[in-house]
């Protein structure tokens, strides 16, 4: 049986909100499977889904450059965040994210194109790094590109032009007109920054997410008492409800609440001169996915007198 920390109880009480002494259950029931243990206290109705966007890490900037009809989105990625408010580190981020808007969203082919002013990006950084004296890496980009229409995009947090700790593009294809199509495009890359949808619509939600989620909302009906066709029906009522929480299209728009974004989207079209789609979008959180490696400073201080 897995040895079950307290470091462990903490990281699944902050990601479900659930109490110490059922998080320390769940784990033991589930061997210490995190994942596990947060379906585990799902199914007995002590949890809601985990938020894995929370498990922010690495520090660094998110470089964003849109122009027209395209737009990329780069993290690069520091040891502190103090590195993060160095000027040269912010030129280089801005540098980056303006080659990767010509040369792709290709990391290893981003950081062997030249870097303006000289040499390669690859080089750029290991010179950053060499006069910084702390490491860092370019992890990831995405370039989105329509025929027609505008890549609107948004930065949270910002530190200065094209820098900022969210960054996301949302690409909007339409002939109408391109100005009011930019001040849509603003209003929904805001919304995904604050509501962090995981698809466009519910074809889009990756299959294991959905099977996951089908399985929670049968176990607990079940567990309910529920017979088998009244499970089936609850299985799919709390599916829409799911998809309508996380698809882009059908979660309800940060600006108007009483409009879905596609409503919101729909109706804009007369004031744009055009029908409009969303082709797509990304979002970038800085060092999401990461996780970060926590110290206990007063454990670090006993060690240090040696004790």
């Amino acid at each position: 049986m897995a040895n079950i920390t307290a470091g462990m109880v903490k990281e699944l009480r902050d990601k479900t909100g659930a109490g110490m002494m059922d998080c320390k259950a769940a784990l033991g029931e589930v061997d210490g499977d995190i994942e596990a243990a947060i379906d585990w206290l799902r199914k007995k109705g002590l949890a809601k889904a985990a938020k894995k966007a929370g498990r922010v890490a690495a520090e660094g900037l998110i470089g964003l450059n849109a122009a027209g009809t395209k737009g990329v989105v780069v993290e690069v990625n520091s040891e502190t965040d103090f590195v993060a408010r160095n000027d040269q580190f912010q030129g280089l981020v801005r540098g980056i994210a303006a080659v990767a808007l010509e040369a792709g969203d290709d990391v290893e082919a981003i950081k062997a194109a030249a870097f303006p002013g000289g040499g390669t990006v690859a080089e750029a950084i290991s010179s950053t790094i060499a006069t910084i004296g702390e490491n860092m890496n370019l992890r990831r980009a995405k370039l989105l590109q329509v025929q027609q229409g505008i890549v609107g995009s948004y930065l949270h947090s910002s530190v200065g032009e094209g820098l900022g700790k969210i960054g996301v593009l949302v690409a909007l294809e339409s002939t109408g007109n391109a100005d009011e199509l930019a001040a849509l495009g603003r209003q929904v890359a805001m919304h995904i920054a604050a509501a962090n949808p995981q698809a466009l619509d519910a074809a889009g939600v990756d299959a294991d997410v959905v099977a996951r989620e089908r399985e929670v909302l049968a176990d607990k009906a079940r567990a309910s008492g529920k017979p088998a066709n009244v499970v089936e029906k609850i299985v799919e009522s709390g599916l829409k409800t799911f998809f309508k929480e996380v698809t882009l299209l059908d979660q309800a728009f940060v600006h108007e609440p009483s409009k879905t974004v596609a409503q919101a989207v729909k109706e804009s079209e007369g004031k744009v001169g055009g029908p409009i789609r969303i082709a797509g979008f990304v979002r970038f959180a800085l060092g999401e996915g990461v996780e970060k490696q926590e110290s206990d400073f007063a454990a670090e201080v006993a060690a240090a007198a040696g004790h």
